[in-house]
């Protein structure tokens, strides 16, 4: 797996628009230079609507240059966690320049909201943008500027470990990333060394791993109670603008999930082990081909995985197919994996240039290249929105930016013939649908657990492992997997989802969203071309509307229980059979 480079070119992150009040030469690395145009920004007249008008440009001119320098660090540390400068020049930017901008912010937006009640926005623009600053003023605290720090710091401690986790197998140092592709082996035996080989190394950082997230544990409980809280779920509810659904619906949706998807997943795991012809399923017999055929590899090289998927998008549609190509020109994705990178992959906004990066470690494998369209979707979403002012509304609620991104994992499905060929094709479209279903439980597994942690907020390490176990026995395997020593290894499997240590509570999205996908992928059915039309629309209205109004603009129905989840299963249902016959 050849690589591409670390990070992005920087020479193509010119401005989207010239900049009017930042200096092109400020040093945005130093705070007092971020103290000063601040500063400038708070001490402006505001005398008029055209005065409000240039002083909210202003600020987001402000914000996107700014967040571009931080977006760059954070990339850079990812891309380099053994690299003693990239991490030094993010832990930084954490330490010193992120808590000189808070309590500058909070005076912004008080600034701004004053201006605003004699200035008042007669057509209801930015009714959504005042509604979140309302919001980050009434939980803006000063003490948890430090607490905010320490969470940055840790969630970067967990990259950094799980970043320097390699084992060796077959003569050659690998990372965890890499061993994957074993799991995927027809021959037990190696699958088993595999799984083996990969947990062993994760148990031997599980107590600093657990240790890491206790602390974060105890920094967000004290960041709730800080803001007048019970518990830090209720917080983040409000701190990420959960307006649209409540803990409540989410409980819908954990039951949804478990009376409508768990017993086909139960029921396709009973299919694995008959045509595995084992007497019991054990962990390392859930990725491999149950009819023994070679794992599906469509590729060997990062290029060969951009180039087969620059094909397809310009098939799902010729602008999108553009809007790639140019990010393969500007240098914009760091695809393989390789020892010091940090797990996962994500895609990333640089706001000023208004261009997205994509971050990920492929290894050769079919979710390999899931993951680059899903990242794709994303970057589309970017480039949709990035016309819109405030910054703001350049950004759609995260539920929707995930309905960007797993809607073109499916609009993009018809077209992975350009890396397989018909039989594989089909393969691994059964492949997609029944990993649907397996994420629907995972996410509700995720999601309780996170749930079952902030509501709990007196719970001790042990706690949370117990709280795991009875989550995973609600939506799991209902025995069906025998963990017969291997209960150390069951106890940590939390550890690997970097969601519950850096993004806490981030994970209903995925559900919320994938219904959405679903809905999308309903469209396609009957009209191909209105589906991407809706897809499309919805998108380039980035984060100026709610998310329930973004569903309305794709032509979706939003909901979370029975009702909603029951059309979309009995389609995947449907779909499967006629696949399998």
């Amino acid at each position: 797996m050849s690589s591409q480079i670390c990070g992005p070119n920087q020479d193509s992150l010119t401005p989207y628009k010239s900049r009017q009040f930042v200096p092109g030469c400020a040093d945005l690395t130093c705070p007092e230079t971020i103290k000063d145009l601040y500063q400038r920004l708070i001490d402006c007249k505001i005398d008029s609507s055209d005065d409000l008008e240039r002083f909210l440009l202003n600020r987001s001119e402000l914000s996107a240059s700014v967040g571009q320098t931080h977006s760059l660090l954070h990339v850079m540390m990812t891309c380099k966690t053994e690299d003693k400068t990239t991490v030094e020049a993010y832990q930084h930017f954490t330490e010193k320049v992120v808590p000189v901008m808070k309590p500058l912010e909070d005076k912004l937006d008080r600034k701004y909201l004053e201006a605003r009640e004699r200035f008042p926005d007669k057509y209801g623009h930015y009714d959504l943008h005042d509604l979140h600053l309302k919001t980050d003023i009434e939980l803006f605290r000063e003490e948890n500027i430090e607490l905010g720090t320490k969470e940055s710091l840790l969630s970067q401690e967990y990259q950094q470990v799980c970043g320097a986790m390699t084992v060796e197998f077959e003569g050659e140092e690998k990372t965890l990333p890499m061993m994957r592709k074993y799991l995927l082996e027809n021959d037990r035996d190696i699958r088993e060394k595999a799984w083996r080989a990969e947990w062993q190394r994760r148990i031997q950082d599980a107590e600093k791993l657990d240790s890491i997230f206790d602390q974060l544990f105890e920094t967000r409980k004290q960041i709730a109670q800080n803001c007048g809280f019970d518990n830090f779920r209720d917080f983040r509810y409000k701190e990420w603008y959960r307006f649209d659904y409540t803990p409540d619906n989410c409980r819908e949706f954990h039951a949804a999930v478990e009376n409508l998807v768990v017993p086909m997943v139960r029921k396709e795991l009973e299919e694995r082990k008959k045509q595995l012809g084992v007497d019991k399923l054990r962990p390392w017999d859930l990725a491999c081909d149950p009819e023994g055929r070679a794992p599906l590899k469509p590729f060997d090289t990062a290029e060969e995985l951009i180039g087969g998927c620059l094909r397809i998008f310009n098939k799902v549609d010729k602008e999108l197919g553009n809007q790639f190509e140019s990010m393969v020109k500007d240098g914009l994705l760091d695809l393989a994996t390789r020892k010091g990178k940090a797990p996962g992959g994500y895609q990333a906004t640089m706001l000023e240039a208004r261009k997205p990066f994509i971050f990920m470690n492929a290894a050769g494998t079919n979710s390999d290249l899931t993951t680059l369209l899903h990242e794709g979707g994303h970057a589309f979403h970017m480039f949709a929105s990035r016309h819109l002012d405030p910054i703001s509304y350049r950004h759609g609620p995260m539920e929707f930016c995930e309905v960007a991104s797993m809607s073109m994992e499916l609009l993009a499905l018809p077209y992975i013939s350009e890396f397989y060929g018909p039989a594989e094709q089909k393969r691994a479209t059964i492949d997609h649908f029944q990993r649907i279903l397996e994420l629907l439980c995972w996410i509700s597994t995720v999601d309780c657990f996170q749930h079952e942690l902030y509501e709990n907020p007196g719970l001790d390490i042990e706690g949370r492992h117990k709280k795991w176990q009875e989550v995973t026995s609600r939506f799991g395997d209902g025995g069906l997997i025998d963990w017969e020593g291997l209960e150390q290894e069951k106890k940590y499997q939390w550890h690997r989802q970097i969601h519950v240590f850096q993004y806490p509570l981030y994970y209903m999205e995925y559900g919320i969203a994938q219904l959405g996908a679903l809905g999308i992928w309903l469209q396609t059915k009957n009209d191909p071309g209105i589906a991407l039309k809706n897809y499309k629309n919805a998108l380039s209205l980035g984060g100026s509307k709610s998310l329930k109004e973004l569903f309305e603009a794709a032509e979706l129905k939003f909901g979370m229980g029975e009702e909603t989840f029951k059309p979309l299963i009995d389609a995947i249902s449907s779909e499967l059979e006629k696949l399998n016959d």
